[in-house]
Formats: structure tokens, C-alpha cells, sequence
């Protein structure tokens, strides 16, 4: 049986979104026949680097640990060469430095394949858009120093090259097991709910959609559109924006704030709405091609949506909706016309993405590396 290492640089929270992704991910690795090991940190009090439950480096407490934790890598490719693991998984901080070029170098020279996953790509205009670009000073400098000792770069884009290492293109997966379709088909013949799942930032969006809310109900409706909005928002200054666009347009009536939801709470969320809201915003950080978990969770959950990106696992989609990336508020009539066109059912829907679960994808990775 083939050993694989997943690597993160950050802690692992099940109950968070990006930690679930990697719980599908090692799953996925696991049903393809893979022995897989998971390698986080603990950062709750004592910075503390494990491998499954086992603690393969601590870093103690203050100022140093959080140096250590960020140059010491020996920990981990020692574990590497004396586990005799196969494939090093690594999923990218954006911090590409001489200690994980070393690292890498030293995982290679004892027989490992070592591929490293890139979540957004590209993401420089993230970290400009939020005023944090600082932090990646150091890997803009060694980024294509470390591909070049990579096997392989995974991206959910459709870039062939990434920092000069050739990629290995995959799709955002699904666990479908852990998604539940909608089973309730709400009488849309008055009223229509929107619904916008995400931890918000700018590049979702969502304001064009209340901006598209206000336009419409500057004229007498009878036909009634709703924005449920679900997740905590990115910054409190998003948050503000956010809230004040809705108040100037006194939309308060028509866009619904619920907080972060998971579960059975989320899941009686998606029963009374209808249709998604996916990212509508990716130009303002200059991403066009993106393949975004949004999309395939709402497909998954049997509902219509709109985006603005390039997704080639959707674009051609019947039951998907391309509106142009730019700043114009999105036409809510178009909204109502498209969903009133279609006559997919939930189980259609769900049924058209089976080649996105996260065993088909992770077996791409699997194929092209190791086997």
C-alpha cells in the first residue's frame, strides 16, 4: 500500500470550511487505496506540529515558537524518510521560503514524490485587495525556486504552467455524502429566494445582487425576490459596507442575514430557497478562471445558480447562469426568467456533477504522481 502525506501549515478545525475541503481530500486519498496521514498544527495554546494524533514537534509558547513553527521543517521530512512516505501532498501557504525549498529538496533525495496544492490562483490581488501583501514578500521571491523541486503544482485553474512547474488540473470536489440534496420544490409562482453561502468577502460580490434588488423594487412588484445571506462576513469594514448598501436601498425587508449555519440548520435554510448566488466579484481581484467549492456544493444541493467567473465544469451547464464580471448590479429579472425556463429536478441537477466527487478527483493527482 502506497503511504501518503497530506501537509498543511495551519490547524485543523473539523467544524471549519477549509478543514472540512481537507477532510474530503484525505478521505478521497484513503478510498483510493492510499495510506494517507495528516500532518497540522496546534496552535491553541503550545504551538505544536502533528502528525494524526502524534505531536512530532513542539514549539512551546511567545515569540520564538511562532519563528520556529515557520523554519523548522526537519521534523517533517525526517517523518518523510523514516515512514517511507511516497507522495507529500502539501497544500500551499504562499510561503514559499529557503526552509520549505529544503524541505522539499530533502523529501525528493529520500524517494518521495512531492506535488503541492494551490487553493486560488492567482492570489497576489487577494492579498493587495486586503491590504496584506507583506505577507507574501518572502514567496513572491522563492515561489518559482520551489516549483522548480516540485513534481507537480495541483490547481483548480486551467493554467498548464504555474511559477514554471507544469500543473495537474483537477476540479473542486464533493463529498456527496456530506452534502443533502433539496427535497422541498417551494411554489415559486409568487415569490422567489435567492440564497449566498460563503465567508464573505468582496470578490463573492453579494452586493450586486441587493443593488439588483433595489433596481427592481423601484417599481411597484408583485413578484416577490429574497437574498438569504448565510455566513459571517470577512471584516467588520465588509460587514458595514455591506449593511449600509442594504439600508440605503431600504432593503431590509427583501435581505435576510442569518449568520454562519451549518447542519440541520442549513439544511432548512437551502429547503425554502430556490436558487444560488455564487461569486460575482472574482474581477476585483483579478481572477477570471476559478472552479470554486460554491458552485459544485450548490449543484450538489440540486439548485439552479448564477456566477460570473469561468468554470468549465459548469459554463455549459443548463442550469447555470453566466452574468458579466463587472460592476453593474445584476438584472433580478433575468434572475426570475432564467429560473422559470428551466425544468431540471433537484436529483437531475445532483446527478450531473457525479465525475466531481473527490475520489474522481484526488485519482487524477494519484494517476499523473505515483501511480
Amino acid at each position: 500500500m502506497k503511504k501518503v502525506l497530506f501537509l498543511i501549515f495551519h490547524g485543523f478545525d473539523p467544524n471549519n470550511g477549509i478543514s472540512k475541503k481537507i477532510s474530503y481530500q484525505v478521505d478521497a486519498l484513503a478510498q483510493c487505496g492510499m495510506e494517507v496521514h495528516l500532518c497540522y498544527m496546534d496552535e491553541k495554546d503550545i504551538k505544536r506540529r502533528i502528525i494524526d494524533q502524534e505531536v512530532i514537534a513542539d514549539y512551546g509558547k511567545g515569540f520564538l515558537s511562532k519563528i520556529r513553527k515557520r523554519t523548522e521543517f526537519s521534523s517533517i521530512s525526517n517523518y518523510v524518510k523514516e515512514h517511507h512516505i511516497d507522495l507529500v501532498y502539501i497544500r500551499s501557504n504562499h510561503n514559499a521560503n529557503l526552509f520549505t525549498i529544503n524541505m522539499v529538496k530533502k523529501m525528493k533525495a529520500d524517494g518521495a514524490k512531492v506535488v503541492m496544492e494551490i487553493p486560488t490562483y492567482p492570489y497576489d490581488t487577494e492579498y493587495e485587495a486586503q491590504g496584506i501583501s507583506r505577507q507574501i514578500f518572502q514567496d513572491r521571491i522563492f515561489r518559482n525556486q520551489l516549483a522548480k523541486n516540485l513534481d507537480a503544482i495541483v490547481t483548480f485553474s486551467d493554467y498548464d504552467k504555474i511559477f514554471g512547474q507544469h500543473t495537474i488540473k483537477i476540479s473542486n470536489g464533493i463529498d456527496f455524502d456530506s452534502v443533502k440534496m433539496k427535497t422541498t420544490i417551494n411554489d415559486t409562482s409568487k415569490e422567489l429566494n435567492l440564497i449566498g453561502v460563503a465567508e464573505i468577502h468582496e470578490w463573492h460580490g453579494f452586493d450586486r445582487i441587493v443593488k439588483g434588488l433595489a433596481y427592481y423594487y423601484s417599481k411597484p412588484q408583485e413578484y416577490i425576490v429574497r437574498f438569504h445571506v448565510v455566513g459571517y462576513f470577512f471584516s467588520t469594514e465588509i460587514e458595514n459596507e455591506f449593511k449600509k448598501i442594504i439600508s440605503d436601498n431600504h432593503m431590509e425587508d427583501y435581505v435576510i442575514l442569518y449568520g454562519k449555519k451549518h447542519g440541520e440548520e442549513l439544511d432548512q435554510i437551502f429547503e425554502k430557497c430556490d436558487f444560488g448566488i455564487g461569486s460575482l466579484g472574482r474581477h476585483r481581484v483579478g481572477i477570471d478562471k476559478i472552479k470554486t467549492l460554491k458552485n459544485r456544493e450548490y449543484a450538489a444541493r440540486g439548485i439552479p445558480f448564477v456566477y460570473s467567473e469561468t468554470d468549465s465544469d459548469f459554463d455549459k451547464k443548463p442550469y447555470v447562469l453566466k452574468v458579466p464580471a463587472n460592476e453593474t448590479p445584476i438584472e433580478i429579472n433575468s434572475i426570475i426568467d432564467f429560473y422559470k425556463s428551466l425544468s431540471l429536478s433537484p436529483a437531475e441537477i445532483r446527478d450531473s456533477i457525479k465525475n466531481l466527487s473527490w475520489g474522481e478527483q484526488m485519482k487524477i493527482v494519484l494517476n499523473r504522481v505515483l501511480l
